[in-house]
């Protein structure tokens, strides 16, 4: 059982090793690590930079398959430590759910940033469910911040349901999409632009340039058409990656979003994200609880065959484990 008061002190100290054992932590769905993790974020919510108060910049990131977020996220992050930065980068992989894995590969792809000193790079599970994803990464997140990273970007490696989960808890949402994707309209979804604060077109290097600016004032159009009058107006910026070109222009996008919010307006943005956070855990709680409930186990297999075999409808089979949950223990 790790020691708490030890996990914080280490934290504070910006030590490497305590956050990785915090993170390991928070992303248990162990009972008894579970109520560890609640003890050690209580403690370090009483940080002053803590929270809705944290002057960290919380960015999400994703895209289409094959975009090259790692590439960017490592010349974005390269670039802001060369600038005094602490820079953490979650990288959030609920297409693990089946295996209940994580993506490994993002920290070999990113090994200039990995053997950096000022930054952290670390592949999550998604633990079980996107509630699971909401509780360990947003707990990451607080870790993070309270070892003094000042920048915490948080890339989503699955895609669909994923993404609105990550937008939901960081300040602004970049989406990364390329040129060459056929029609470049037809294969982003209309959620994605709603839900984005600043897009760019990656890869745009080369004889690949005029198309990415093409694509860019496209993307640009489209937006005009989601987004109602008074709104933020998301800005679409080609970069690339792999040359370092156009990345700080990115960022003074990313900044500008930022200062668009406001103090007001990035504190109460962060309370909504915290009351959706609550109810988040409410769902991922009593969804542990329901698969440890003793009365549930002894009939689950029954149920579960049951269902399969076509014998029980789903409606049934529901409203049947539920009874088992409500039902009281025996007593004695």
């Amino acid at each position: 059982m790790p020691d708490v008061a030890a996990l914080v002190s280490g934290i504070r100290a910006r030590n490497r090793a305590a956050v990785s054992q915090a993170i390991t932590l928070v992303e248990s769905s162990k009972r008894e690590h579970r109520a560890q993790a609640r003890e050690l974020m209580t403690t370090l919510a009483e940080d002053a930079g803590s929270g809705v108060r944290s002057a960290a910049v919380r960015v999400g990131i994703s895209g289409v398959p094959g975009v090259g977020k790692s590439t960017f996220i490592e010349a974005l992050g390269t670039r802001l430590t060369g600038q005094g930065h602490r820079v953490g980068v979650l990288a959030v992989d609920p297409s693990s759910i089946r295996t209940g894995g994580s993506v490994l590969g993002d920290k070999t792809r990113m090994a200039r940033l990995s053997a950096d000193p000022d930054a952290y790079i670390r592949p999550s599970p998604s633990a079980g469910t996107l509630g699971g994803v909401a509780r360990a990464t947003v707990q990451a997140m607080a870790v993070l911040e309270a070892a003094a990273y000042d920048v915490v970007l948080v890339e989503t490696v699955g895609v669909g349901q994923s993404e609105v989960t990550v937008a939901g808890m960081v300040d602004t949402f970049l989406f990364l999409t390329l040129a060459r994707t056929g029609d470049q309209l037809q294969g982003i979804k209309k959620g994605i632009l709603e839900i984005a604060d600043v897009i760019a077109v990656n890869k745009a290097d080369g004889d690949r340039e005029t198309e990415a600016a093409a694509a860019a004032r496209e993307l640009a159009g489209a937006l005009r058409l989601v987004r109602g009058r008074g709104e933020w107006a998301p800005p679409v910026v080609t970069v690339s990656g792999l040359y370092d070109v156009g990345v700080d222009d990115l960022w003074e996008r990313v900044l500008a979003h930022r200062e668009h919010l406001g103090g007001d307006g990035l504190a109460d943005k962060r309370a909504a994200q915290q009351l959706d956070f609550t109810w988040a855990l409410v769902r991922d709680e009593l969804d542990q609880r329901l698969r440890h409930s003793p009365g549930v186990r002894q009939i689950r297999d029954e149920v579960r065959a049951a269902v399969l075999a076509g014998e029980l409808p789903a409606p049934v089979a529901a409203d049947r484990l539920i009874a088992a949950y409500d039902e009281p223990p025996p007593e004695g």
